[in-house]
């Protein structure tokens, strides 16, 4: 089977993430209505995942990383957390910062490693991700771009 079209999120996109967010057990606090720095893989009209970057003023924030269960190990979260990486070294984006609570061990395949929360920029610090969204065991992680 084919990966799915990865493309901008679309306002008309929203309920079918927070969807698949609730499904995962993911926060949807602080995910935007209009999701204009989301991407979303589409396969036959339906959203089968999503992915979404928060910019800050010393890097960005990855979030909301979600693949519907049905298309889970066919490459779909793969090809969205690249295609977001594309997009943030597009938008000179110094560092991408991640907080996980599942997916520790999948993320170093990106670069990213695992870092202290001290060590997050304090603009990232002040996300509703790290204030409230995500449990304070959450594993952060980074990568420089």
């Amino acid at each position: 089977m084919s990966l799915p079209t990865i493309r901008a999120a679309r306002t008309s996109d929203r309920d079918a993430v927070c969807d698949l967010l609730r499904a995962a057990e993911l926060p949807l606090d602080g995910v935007p209505d209009d999701l204009a720095a989301f991407l979303v893989a589409e396969r036959d009209a339906r959203v089968v995942g999503a992915i979404g970057l928060e910019h800050y003023a010393e890097g960005a924030l990855l979030r909301s990383a979600v693949v519907d269960p049905a298309e889970r190990g066919r490459g779909v979260g793969e090809a969205l957390v690249q295609a977001l990486v594309r997009r943030a070294q597009q938008e000179r984006v110094p560092q991408l910062v991640l907080l996980t609570t599942t997916a520790a061990e999948w993320f170093p395949r990106f670069g990213f490693q695992v870092i202290g929360r001290d060590a997050v920029p304090a603009s990232i610090r002040q996300s509703v991700e790290f204030t409230s969204a995500c449990p304070a065991s959450a594993t952060v992680m980074a990568r420089t771009l």
